[in-house]
């Protein structure tokens, strides 16, 4: 059995760990389904949220809107991978996301199989946005202790 000190040693290690790399994974991480979920968007039929943006979009013609925010989330998730331009990453991030969020207010039928609880899949890939805010959040809160450009 392992005893209080162990433990204490052991939890030690591994929150020095966590606090080592923690940011790290979650930047890298955060880039690469920003990148991802970019790229799709460049082909044609391939992004999942494509017809979501088509329907969502109504300021301009979502045939020329699509690539730019393909572009958009690229440059995302490239700053985000590359530890490059942190605050103008995470503004480009911060000023996205309201819009990401638009088709839970203006396609209700789209994303809720019963509201407030049941989402579709469409529902599920914009709350899951959360999770990107929330690690936005954290990369933001702790930019000044990093060395960007």
């Amino acid at each position: 059995m392992i005893d209080a000190k162990q433990f204490d040693s052991i939890d030690i290690k591994i929150s020095g760990f966590m606090r080592k790399y923690g940011l790290g994974v979650l930047r890298i991480s955060l880039g690469v389904v920003f990148f991802w979920f970019g790229m799709l968007k460049f082909f044609p039929g391939v992004s999942p949220a494509e017809q979501l943006v088509k329907n969502t979009v109504y300021f301009m013609d979502p045939e020329m809107f699509i690539p730019i925010l393909a572009l958009w989330e690229t440059l995302i998730g490239l700053g985000l991978i590359f530890n490059k331009f942190m605050r103008a990453t995470l503004l480009l991030l911060f000023l996205q996301m309201p819009g990401t969020a638009l088709p839970l207010l203006i396609l209700p039928d789209v994303v809720w199989n019963s509201f407030p609880f049941v989402l579709t899949i469409e529902g599920q890939y914009i709350i899951k946005n959360l999770v990107l805010i929330g690690g936005g959040l954290v990369l933001g809160g702790n930019v000044r202790n990093q060395i960007t450009n």
